[in-house]
């Protein structure tokens, strides 16, 4: 089956005092989560995949999600930016322009 996107959230966990930090120590598990019942409740489930990621090497940026296959990568985000990333990307198409990393433009 080939999903519309793929959204992979960063859950890496690395030691509290790596100066990176991590993304699951940024609340990236419970975005993961919200992200997930947002597709469901929208009725989008098998056309949007949301997935559990390992380190995506930008966990000082963490949360960290990119999403497939725009290969577009979103920086900090938050649980309230959840609903505006599935209207905007995840159903309309648009990318949310103020939570996109500037490092994977």
């Amino acid at each position: 089956m080939r999903f519309a996107h793929h959204v992979f959230v960063c859950e890496n966990r690395r030691d509290p005092a790596d100066p990176k930090g991590c993304c699951a120590a940024k609340g990236s598990e419970v975005i993961r989560t919200a992200l997930k019942a947002e597709v469901a409740r929208r009725g989008l489930k098998g056309q949007v995949r949301v997935n559990a990621a390992g380190c995506l090497d930008a966990c000082a940026d963490g949360p960290t999600i990119v999403v497939y296959p725009e290969g577009v990568w979103y920086a900090r985000v938050r649980l309230e930016d959840v609903p505006e990333l599935v209207e905007s990307h995840l159903v309309n198409g648009v990318p949310v322009e103020r939570l996109r990393s500037p490092r994977f433009r």
